[in-house]
């Protein structure tokens, strides 16, 4: 199941490494679905297979303890707490809102603790949404639109449909339970219709929507994408931007609302990155990247996007009976998503896109043999993209279409 997941956003004056603030922790290994196009069961990391169904209640105490250790060591105002999997309604409402209530106690007083929970809504219930508004956690949900076309690829083991469920699940979220209603993630699909899509999920009354772009790579492009063979390099105007096209689409839909009925974070992030702001995106910006998974054995790993890379990609070598989150800080990956341009292609770094680009999701500048060192295999759809919701921006602002903030020679994007 896709997710959200984000830098928080470190104090300006701060140096790396930067402490996690977010802790992705897997409380159910396994889904009840079998989408087809899930890049964790279905892709090419099976490591999963590996690990227990679920977390026992030994890996969640010691995780409260070593989350309460990291939150004390920095002094840390607030950290996200993330129920995750698979699907973690598998593990019961009553064990995730002790976990929840576990971490609240353990950490200093000075820590606040934002938890939530992300499912495909097919489990719940207006019992389980009651314990989970309870318990204050937060529900994000997953769909791929709001009709059921939208959503024929998320299936569960025997094929059968999973809208009617999830649909029922969403429904009574953000009917009995608005205050624990996160909102809807998506992942794009430039084959359906934009406006539909869109429209659709609003019908679903999420007050937050998050747009993900699917999983993919140099080596393994995602739909609808066929880069060159040989070295990845910037892509040029003109390219075939299916993507970038289709979020220019919504954006449009949403930056024209007389009311806005949903926020849309990527392009609110958009807006920030482009005013030189602090951004809340993996996708975007140079924020340094602050998340880390907890796997239901105690295992550390990087967040599962990398795993759409080859096998072993997230692995960090470091379990919570043996290291703290700190000793995860000084790993070669992480210590690269916190380096900022340093990390990046020559390409990206003399891009006047940079700052808000930052080069895109680290997992899609993966090459076979290669490494990460590319720009992103999305990144004529970046540029698409940036630089459309730049001119809505200098329009707004009455600076006109070709004072673009992106536009080389007027001082790149901060």
């Amino acid at each position: 199941m896709p997710r959200s997941v984000g830098p928080s956003r470190p104090p300006t004056d701060a140096g790396p490494p930067y402490p996690f603030r977010q802790f992705i922790v897997k409380v159910h290994g396994r889904c009840n679905l079998a989408c087809r196009y899930c890049y964790l069961y279905e892709g090419p990391d099976t490591g999963w297979r590996d690990r227990p169904a679920a977390a026992s209640d030994a890996v969640l105490a010691l995780t409260a303890d070593r989350i309460a250790e990291h939150a004390a060591a920095h002094r840390l105002p607030a950290v996200s707490l993330v129920l995750h999997g698979g699907e973690p309604l598998l593990a019961g409402t009553d064990r995730l809102a002790a976990f929840a209530a576990l971490v609240r106690r353990r950490v200093p007083g000075h820590t606040r603790v934002r938890v939530t929970l992300q499912t495909n809504a097919t489990l719940l219930t207006a019992a389980r949404v009651r314990d989970l508004a309870r318990a204050r956690i937060a529900v994000g949900v997953s769909l791929d639109g709001g009709r059921a076309r939208h959503n024929t690829a998320r299936v569960d083991h025997a094929g059968r449909p999973s809208w009617p469920a999830a649909l029922r699940g969403t429904r009574l979220l953000a009917e009995h339970a608005p205050e624990a209603y996160a909102g809807i993630l998506l992942v794009v699909d430039p084959e359906q219709d934009p406006a539909e899509v869109y429209t659709s999920l609003l019908r679903l009354r999420p007050p937050a929507v998050d747009l993900l772009l699917p999983h993919g790579n140099w080596s393994a492009p995602p739909p609808g994408l066929h880069p060159p063979p040989g070295p990845p390099a910037r892509t040029g105007a003109g390219a075939p931007a299916p993507y970038g096209d289709w979020l220019a689409a919504v954006f449009d839909l949403w930056w024209a609302a007389g009311r806005r009925q949903t926020r849309v974070r990527l392009f609110e992030e958009a807006i920030a990155a482009l005013l030189g702001l602090p951004t809340g995106t993996e996708s975007l910006g140079l924020d340094p990247f602050t998340a880390v998974v907890v796997e239901t054995d105690g295992s550390l790993e990087q967040t599962d996007s990398l795993k759409s890379a080859y096998p072993g990609a997230a692995a960090t070598g470091l379990t919570l009976g043996r290291n703290t989150f700190d000793d995860a800080l000084t790993h070669p990956g992480i210590a690269a998503r916190q380096s900022g341009p340093a990390a990046l292609a020559a390409d990206c770094r003399a891009c006047p896109l940079l700052h808000a680009c930052g080069g895109g999701h680290y997992a899609h500048r993966h090459r076979a043999g290669a490494g990460f060192g590319h720009p992103s295999v999305y990144c004529a759809d970046q540029q698409r993209f940036l630089h459309h919701v730049a001119a809505a921006l200098a329009r707004a602002t009455g600076t006109g279409p070709a004072r673009d903030p992106t536009t080389a020679g007027e001082g790149g994007t901060r």
